[in-house]
């Protein structure tokens, strides 16, 4: 049974609109780490700078992913 082109169009702007979601959160949450991460290092706590630093570049990695979702979403929605 194939679906109503509106319908799809839906599915599609609705898993954009809660990916867009996630990305603003994930690099509200990179910020605010990036952040702590600095004021630590700077108050001399230096352990703690290798693993922000990991769980950044993370944080980074699921950005892509998303954008990437989001983009192949987008082409697959804008073909039909």
């Amino acid at each position: 049974m194939a679906e109503a082109p509106e319908a799809g169009q839906k599915k599609g702007l609705t898993a954009i609109d809660g990916a867009m979601a996630l990305l603003v959160v994930l690099l509200m949450v990179q910020i605010w780490l990036l952040t702590t991460a600095l004021e630590t290092f700077l108050a001399g706590y230096r352990v703690t700078t290798l693993p922000a630093a990991v769980v950044s570049g993370l944080i980074f990695a699921a950005c892509i992913g998303l954008y990437l979702f989001i983009d192949g979403v987008d082409a697959e929605r804008r073909h039909h």
